[in-house]
């Protein structure tokens, strides 16, 4: 498991860890998110159908960020606490974006009081060798963030920027 970072402008709330990692495989990839703390403390969007849905970053949501090695494109996956999903593609930073083709995500999720742990199944044709960034955007019970990820650029928590995809995968 590789350790998130919380981003530098983020109060230190009920979370005391995020860990994260990811493998390929011939159909995709499997990640696996583990959030530690007070769990209750956080706002965990509850069980519903699978579906693909817009807008899961606005609250508790793990997040991949799949870019093949020397390229400037790259692909988003959001896999909510609850089943939701999204994947999209982009040209280049935040430009050209429109949705993933996939074949199938499947999420499961399990908490108590001290964890929340998200995994999730990945069929969908993905380039290798990548780089990948895993980040998790929190909410916590009144409604404020926090931002976790591999590393950050300097500023504002960008996700998207390239200096986040620290892990290297090849099949």
């Amino acid at each position: 498991m590789h350790p998130l970072m919380l981003h530098s402008s983020c109060d230190v709330g009920p979370v005391r860890a995020v860990t994260a990692t990811i493998m390929s495989s011939a159909q995709g990839c499997a990640a696996r998110f583990r959030i530690e703390g007070k769990i209750k403390a956080i706002a965990v969007p509850p069980p519903a159908p699978p579906a693909r849905r817009d807008g899961l970053w606005q609250t508790t949501c793990c997040e991949i960020f799949w870019q093949p090695l020397g390229g400037s494109a790259y692909r988003e996956f959001n896999l909510s606490p609850s089943g939701a999903f999204a994947a999209y593609d982009f040209d280049s930073w935040r430009e050209g974006m429109r949705d993933a083709p996939l074949d199938a995500i499947t999420i499961a999720c399990a908490q108590d009081a001290g964890a929340l742990e998200l995994e999730a199944s990945i069929a969908a044709t993905l380039e290798c060798p990548a780089q990948v960034g895993l980040s998790a955007v929190i909410e916590l019970a009144d409604g404020r963030k926090q931002y976790w990820a591999l590393a950050f650029p300097p500023g504002a928590p960008d996700f998207h920027a390239e200096a986040g995809r620290t892990l290297i995968i090849a099949r």
